[in-house]
């Protein structure tokens, strides 16, 4: 229970359900730390992420500030942090708000003034005695010659010497917060850090060096040089495997739960994939035959399949799928594809159903533009069977969809959906397999955190045939020839994607800018141009996407609701405006919407110079390579996980202390561990068990231990 003092404080936070009492005091919230008023937390808040000490403890020191340097005022450097040993020579108070309260102070080398605005007098006479002798640490200026210290950082007696002659840390910060509170505040939390049970093996724990999960989330706040910042320094190491631990574990767990739930065996005699595959006008890919090897062993074993297809743009994820579900329909089971878009569910009927056709499959399509009686004769095709294979949006989530027997759900581009959603629509048929699709690349690292409850194939062989797509840097400046280059190739019969820049974070803006340059490009071209952007109606946006596809529009001005899954075969030329504001990822996707046909394609990635360093580095990469693997690799060196797995692409959360790819190693050690763990002692309930629970906890992997329970 809450203590009273936490209660009146409105610290208190409502404990949850069977979170180990020891762990208390770092859930309560930062205004039971002295000196946190109700604003000062809202600013915690934002600064932290979260308004809990735990969020505090998480929030690492990035720069240190080394207050040891302590010359006499004559040897004190420009711009430099110095910690001096003066007297107080004379005091110069100001009426004025507005003007500056000085101090003079001397050593037996020179005087320094201390110069303080909107000064309370009575503040700096009690710490700045007449006469006294005191330490004071700040940046040194010179002014008209003379040294001074604007607002000195600390400011004691003698005895304070060895608290402030220090190794000080710097933080992030948030307008309205110093680094003098945030330390102050930090060092507050610092106080109420328990002692917790030990959840690392012990002889893991001795040959990397690490201390007790106390010692070193004190060692992250008092780092002592410059190395106790980086990501390996033993201690931010330690937390780091600890968090990723948590997460690998949390994952295990659910993947031990889904695995239990009893699966079936699917085995069919290959009749109609023989059909599709002598139907095909290509030869799969060594990449397609090696994942539905892993694929199909998976449906003929009595486990759940929960398998992530992972693919580059064109690698023919949609052959295996099809495939996939062929092999359940043989068995006499239905199959559904779940798409984000209305978009991507017409395309994958257009891609399906040839083969569908071929093979006298039946199936049926369910978006949310089904309504009414309409919407009512589907539902009784799924209900009854009718419909073998069912293709969709996020209608199919809904109460009212029952199928008569799912035996394998895809679910495609499923970053967009969230990790929440994995499952609702595996959970229409009893026992049925899941095959996640993304043409997304992710690093093999990052697989681990976003879909470590899964088994993951590759597809990273294109299709033969395929032509390289010609991918060219422009300078803005030379915007207009290469306009009078693209009306001869329109001329020629070639269709252009035109992709307008990302203006700050308001969509109003990208709205705007795209708008602009539709209109320069019609003075230019026509009507024959269209535009599509993310707040039209889907069905506005469809009826544009149609005439492009169907040739009706020579040039598509659009924001980047392109990005994905679109497929039109004969756009040959894809145009990027202010390539620079865009990440790799986004790039990659984009120039993925052209290259579908057999004719050569372009890529021109327009940009503004003068370029920082890593513009320059992504651009490079852009036009160096088209492999999505390598480019997500890159990626991740240049952002950082935080970004590309943030909270919007995957539902997962942003790591607190553990950075990729710098901590790569220690996240595959922390999967290999969590499936020891999982063999030895799947309910956690050894002495080690209980303590990865309390690490759980801490973790907020709350509903791993749930899954634990109702497992």
């Amino acid at each position: 229970m809450p203590s009273n003092s936490a209660r009146k404080s409105g610290a208190a936070i409502t404990p949850v359900k069977g979170r180990p009492f020891v762990l208390d005091p770092l859930f309560t919230r930062v205004t039971g730390l002295p000196g946190v008023g109700p604003r000062t937390a809202k600013l915690f808040e934002k600064l932290c992420g979260g308004d809990k000490v735990l969020d505090l403890l998480w929030h690492k020191p990035i720069d240190l500030i080394d207050r040891r340097f302590a010359p006499k005022i004559a040897d004190a450097p420009a711009g430099k942090i110095c910690t001096l040993t003066v007297t107080v020579h004379k005091h110069f108070p100001n009426e004025r708000r507005n003007q500056p309260y000085k101090v003079w102070c001397t050593d037996e080398t020179g005087t320094i003034s201390l110069i303080f605005f909107n000064a309370h007098k009575d503040y700096i006479e009690k710490h700045l005695p007449m006469g006294g002798t005191v330490i004071v640490s700040g940046k040194v200026d010179y002014y008209n010659g003379k040294p001074q210290i604007t607002h000195p950082d600390a400011m004691g007696s003698l005895e304070d010497r060895a608290r402030i002659e220090t190794m000080e840390p710097v933080y992030p910060l948030t307008a309205g917060l110093t680094n003098k509170a945030v330390r102050k505040t930090t060092n507050h939390a610092l106080d109420k850090v328990p002692e917790l049970p030990e959840w690392q093996d012990p002889a893991w724990k001795k040959k990397n060096g690490w201390g007790d999960w106390n010692t070193d989330v004190k060692r992250l706040h008092s780092p002592e040089n410059e190395e106790a910042l980086e990501p390996l320094h033993p201690a931010r190491a330690r937390l780091a495997y600890d968090e990723l631990l948590a997460g690998q574990l949390a994952l295990a767990l659910v993947r031990l739960k889904t695995k239990k739930q009893q699966g079936r065996i699917f085995k069919g005699d290959g009749q109609l994939r023989r059909k599709i595959l002598s139907a095909l006008p290509f030869k799969l890919t060594g990449a397609q035959e090696r994942s539905l090897a892993e694929i199909y062993e998976d449906m003929e074993s009595p486990l759940r399949m929960l398998r992530l297809l992972q693919g580059d743009v064109g690698s023919g994820k949609t052959v295996v799928a099809a495939l996939a579900m062929l092999n359940v329909v043989e068995c006499g089971a239905q199959a559904a594809i779940m798409a984000p878009t209305e978009i991507l569910a017409r395309q994958h009927v257009e891609s399906l159903k040839p083969w569908l056709d071929a093979v006298g499959i039946s199936f049926t399509v369910l978006t949310g533009r089904n309504k009414g009686k309409e919407r009512a004769e589907i539902l009784e095709t799924i209900k009854t069977g009718v419909a073998q294979i069912v293709i969709g949006t996020h209608a199919l989530f809904q109460e009212d969809v029952v199928f008569k027997d799912l035996g394998l759900s895809v679910v495609d581009e499923q970053h967009r959906f969230g990790v929440h959603q994995r499952l609702m629509l595996a959970a229409k048929g009893k026992g049925s397999d899941v095959l996640v699709m993304t043409a997304t690349p992710i690093p093999r690292t990052l697989t681990l955190t976003a879909y470590g409850d899964m088994d993951v194939s590759r597809l990273d062989e294109k299709p033969p045939g395929r032509k390289p797509i010609d991918t060219r840097l422009i300078s803005v400046d030379h915007l207009e020839q290469m306009a009078e280059g693209l009306a001869r190739q329109i001329k020629e019969g070639a269709r252009v994607y035109w992709v307008c820049p990302l203006v700050e974070e308001s969509e109003m803006l990208d709205l705007a800018a795209a708008q602009e340059r539709y209109e320069i490009l019609q003075a230019t071209f026509g009507e024959r141009v269209g535009l599509v952007h993310g707040r039209m109606k889907p069905a506005e946006k469809d009826d544009v996407m149609q005439k492009f596809a169907g040739g009706e529009l020579d040039l598509l001005v659009a924001t980047t609701v392109i990005e994905v899954g679109v497929n039109v075969p004969e756009a040959t030329i894809m145009v990027i405006e202010h390539a620079e504001r865009f990440g790799l990822a986004q790039l990659h996707q984009l120039r993925g919407r052209v290259g579908r046909g057999a004719d050569k394609s372009y890529c021109f990635l327009v940009y503004a110079g003068p370029l920082g360093v890593t513009a320059k580095e992504r651009l490079t990469t852009m036009r160096d390579t088209e492999d999505g693997f390598l480019i997500a690799e890159k990626d991740l060196e240049l952002r950082g996980a935080g970004d590309i797995l943030g909270t919007k692409q995957s539902g997962e959360m942003i790591f607190r202390v553990a950075e990729l790819p710098a901590h790569a190693e220690l996240l595959a050690a922390a999967r290999d561990d969590a499936r020891l763990i999982i063999d030895k002692d799947p309910d956690l309930k050894s002495e080690r068990g209980q303590a990865l629970r309390t690490m759980l906890y801490l973790y907020e992997r709350d509903q791993a231990i749930q899954n634990l329970r109702s497992g």
